[in-house]
């Protein structure tokens, strides 16, 4: 399989003397298998050059299959510049995360508007398709692509492709979902040791790839003040590949602000925080212009055990039970949510809330729960415990909200059946994403491994 970069920058282009080497350009990676099904991940400002090669290099008709991990700007920008899409008989299918208040199609139109863009989005000449992905295992011009939540202010899907032998990732855009890594009762670096679920669950996507492309903007002194931006550091992305057993880690989306020199300096503290585990994975920061052909090598490969793709719907318009004894959490959860389109119950205290989903009481079973883990007489864990024991509201998703975060109560609500733990202060965008993420994930649950 192989694997070319034409754009490697994050959240804006940056040419100039000081990133010739890793390159400008936003995000964009080709991906094309031994059968020549092409894959292209992102649509940055990397996709201009690309275009331009295929319509130089590539066979025609071209086929191509775009997968878009969100339409952040960065993301999308070159969409338009893109000039297979131009020419009558070409075929694309664009791919994107199912659940946006806007349609895919509605959202790559915007950008093409007259204000902005000569040319609308209706006006182009290639065979264009677009298909909303959910997480799961899809089959996408005869290859296997899994997809995967990642943990960003706007949903957002991470991808593994499975062909001739070997597995690409492109992870993009994502952040940890928690400060601690790992668990401080047993040695970490193993998977089992990683702290928080979704964590956990995130290095387990990459378990034994042969290739990861993963977001790396930040360095671990930065990320604080960019905290709830959606993007990792080099320590954070390292210790996940060597837990999860990569063979081959790219570091992308730097950040506009990394020079070629201090890429280097990234690219090696990567390199030593992987020696210092004893792993022997490849790293290096993504260059534009860098392509690779990877072959089958000894040891495993694909993934076992992943569900099929579900139709569970994310929603625009979700039933959120609000459940904190702090009446300004509780306004500011109300806001949030309405902006975002859902609807909102609120309970003032954990026995509010049993007497509304177990009791004889007329209220509408909510879509997901934000339940506070600290409130007096009855707790978040012993309103999740009751919620988990019973038949109706055992299924329903459940986000842990606390302004401790300390790792007992992280553990427990885990071992308790929260679905996702989440510490105040959020951002609207960074609760809008979660709580989607989560409810499209609970249609998973009952399917056959």
């Amino acid at each position: 399989m192989l694997v070319r970069f034409w754009g490697t920058r994050g959240s804006i282009a940056t040419p100039g003397q000081s990133t010739i080497r890793y390159g400008g350009n936003t995000s964009c990676v080709e991906v094309v298998t031994n059968a020549g099904q092409r894959f292209i991940l992102d649509c940055g400002t990397g996709a201009r050059p690309l275009g331009g090669w295929l319509l130089a290099n590539a066979p025609k008709p071209i086929q191509a299959t775009i997968l878009l991990s969100h339409t952040h700007w960065d993301h999308i920008q070159g969409f338009p510049f893109f000039a297979p899409l131009f020419i009558p008989g070409n075929q694309i299918t664009v791919c994107g995360p199912r659940g946006a208040n806007t349609s895919l199609p509605d959202v790559l139109a915007g950008q093409m508007e007259f204000t902005y863009f000569p040319v609308e989005l209706e006006q182009l000449g290639a065979r264009i398709e677009y298909l909303d992905l959910n997480e799961g295992v899809h089959e996408l011009n005869g290859v296997r692509v899994s997809a995967q939540f990642l943990n960003h202010p706007a949903i957002a899907l991470g991808y593994r492709i499975e062909a001739d032998g070997v597995s690409v990732l492109y992870l993009c855009d994502h952040e940890p979902y928690w400060e601690s890594l790992w668990r401080t009762d047993v040695p970490p670096g193993k998977l089992d040791a990683i702290l928080h679920d979704g964590d956990r669950r995130h290095a387990a996507f990459m378990e034994n790839a042969d290739v990861v492309i993963h977001d790396c903007q930040y360095t671990p002194e930065e990320y604080p003040a960019k905290k709830n931006w959606g993007h990792s550091t080099y320590s954070y992305v390292t210790q996940m590949a060597v837990a999860a057993n990569v063979k081959n880690l790219f570091l992308t989306h730097h950040d506009p602000t990394h020079s070629d020199d201090f890429l280097d300096g990234i690219e090696a503290k990567s390199r030593a925080i992987a020696a210092a585990l004893g792993s022997p994975i490849q790293i290096h920061c993504a260059r534009e212009g860098y392509e690779e052909s990877f072959i089958t090598a000894p040891g495993p490969h694909l993934r076992v055990n992943t569900v099929a793709a579900s139709d569970q719907e994310t929603g625009s318009h979700l039933l959120v039970m609000v459940v904190d004894d702090d009446e300004d959490l509780r306004f500011l959860a109300r806001k949030a949510l309405t902006r975002a389109g859902h609807r909102v119950i609120e309970k003032e205290s954990g026995q509010d809330a049993l007497d509304a989903l177990l009791g004889d009481g007329t209220d509408t079973r909510p879509d997901l729960i934000l339940l506070d883990l600290f409130m007096p007489v009855i707790d978040g864990h012993q309103v999740l415990s009751r919620l988990r024991s019973h038949e109706s509201t055992k299924n329903i998703p459940v986000i842990v909200l606390t302004a401790h975060g300390d790792e007992e109560s992280a553990r427990k609500s885990f071992e308790m059946g929260a679905t996702d733990f989440l510490a105040k202060p959020f951002t609207p965008p960074q609760l809008d994403a979660r709580i989607r993420s989560c409810v499209a994930r609970a249609g998973h649950q009952g399917q056959p491994q």
